[in-house]
């Protein structure tokens, strides 16, 4: 499915860090992006038992309510040591408030005395036509998990992750840094390959 540089592309998320993040990425392709809060379209329930199928439910949603080629991303942090816990459950873990900071100190609660603290990023970026043509695209970040929180960037669990090769935590590091590794950034770049190739 290729997009026109100049096109309009829904990202079919309600959280705004998700949609910047998204919209950073796609800043050099010229394309015009939307958030889901910003038409009013209700967020569907992730019934999908894997990320792949979160992300193609909420992007087919999205593109059928709007009638715009929908973008949506089904991410989260797996933890070797709780058997890829949190998982499809991430933002869950934070409540219906979004709080990450109850979800680290749950995952921190939750690995006692683990000494394995070896986890992924693991995010499917899923592409949906109104026409109900869609695709999905998957990346990984490998690292490991420190505790206490560090760093104020990004969102989510990126204070207490710290990808392999590096000592500071995506919470620490500049966002262009991040961008450049992260699991969502993997996945873009399948999805941009896909998606704007000639």
């Amino acid at each position: 499915m290729k997009l026109a540089r100049g096109s309009t592309l829904l990202v079919a998320s309600h959280n705004q860090g998700k949609v910047r993040e998204i919209a950073d990425l796609l800043s050099p392709f010229r394309i015009l992006v939307r958030g889901a809060a910003e038409l009013g379209l209700a967020e569907p329930e992730e019934t999908g038992q894997t990320f792949a199928e979160n992300a193609l439910l909420k992007a087919r949603a999205a593109a059928e309510a709007s009638g715009l080629v929908a973008l949506a991303d089904d991410s989260g942090l797996c933890v070797t040591a709780l058997s890829g816990a949190p998982g499809i459950h991430s933002a869950r873990w934070a409540g219906p408030q979004r709080d990450f900071a109850l979800a680290m100190a749950r995952v921190e609660c939750e690995l006692g005395t683990a000494r394995d603290t070896s986890a992924k990023f693991v995010c499917v970026l899923a592409l949906a036509a109104p026409t109900g043509e869609s695709e999905t695209f998957e990346g990984e970040a490998h690292g490991r998990l420190v505790f206490p929180p560090r760093g104020k960037n990004g969102f989510g669990y990126d204070p207490i992750f710290v990808a392999d090769g590096m000592s500071q935590t995506f919470g620490e590091i500049a966002p262009a840094q991040k961008h450049s590794i992260s699991h969502r950034a993997r996945a873009f770049e399948k999805f941009a390959r896909a998606a704007f190739a000639p």
